[in-house]
């Protein structure tokens, strides 16, 4: 039975670091996307995820989280910038973070400090799917947050070593939230 709903992902595990890139012009559309800085989520999928995040803390390192639940609105903006479904998906409220099933997400280590991965967020190339050749240190850490990510029930998206969605996605329908409602005082 999933959990439906939305909460704030830091109810889950107060140590997720949330750094939206959408929230900030730090993005490849070099524009706010979106004027929320609460990372939300499906309830059932936010609870997976803090499931994630406390394993990883055993092994030293925390979970960043640059995207979470995405309106549509914001969707549209971003689909008008790239219009490549390979990168950024159509809008549609059944899909993805449209509907707060996905994250994008890095490791980081026990101080906030981000640990070394193939790219950064947001690469638009070869060099960002799952399967490209990674270092030795970047393999190691790219292995570390797949396992925890995936033994919190989530799978892995092919062409963007960051995102992850619910392996339950498709038992969620669409829902719209205002992640405002969800800040902390």
């Amino acid at each position: 039975m999933i959990e439906d709903g939305f909460m704030n992902i830091q109810d889950a595990d107060p140590d997720i670091i949330v750094d939206l890139k959408y929230a900030t012009t730090d993005n490849f559309t070099g524009r706010v996307i979106y004027d929320f800085t609460t990372a939300i989520a499906r309830t059932g999928t936010a609870k997976k995820l803090g499931k994630a995040a406390k394993a990883l803390k055993q092994q030293g390192f925390r979970i960043k989280v640059w995207d979470a639940y995405r309106p549509v609105e914001a969707q549209e903006k971003l689909f008008e910038v790239v219009s490549d479904p390979t990168w950024v998906a159509e809008p549609n409220p059944n899909y993805s973070h449209q509907k707060g099933v996905t994250f994008d997400l890095t490791l980081t280590d026990l101080n906030g400090q981000e640990v070394e991965m193939q790219t950064g967020f947001d690469d638009f190339t070869g060099k960002a799917v799952r399967d490209y050749p990674r270092t030795a240190t970047q393999e190691k850490n790219y292995q570390t947050l797949l396992a925890a990510m995936t033994a919190a029930g989530f799978v892995g998206y092919e062409n963007e070593w960051w995102d992850y969605r619910d392996a339950e996605m498709d038992q969620y329908g669409p829902l719209s939230a205002d992640p405002n409602d969800y800040a902390k005082p």
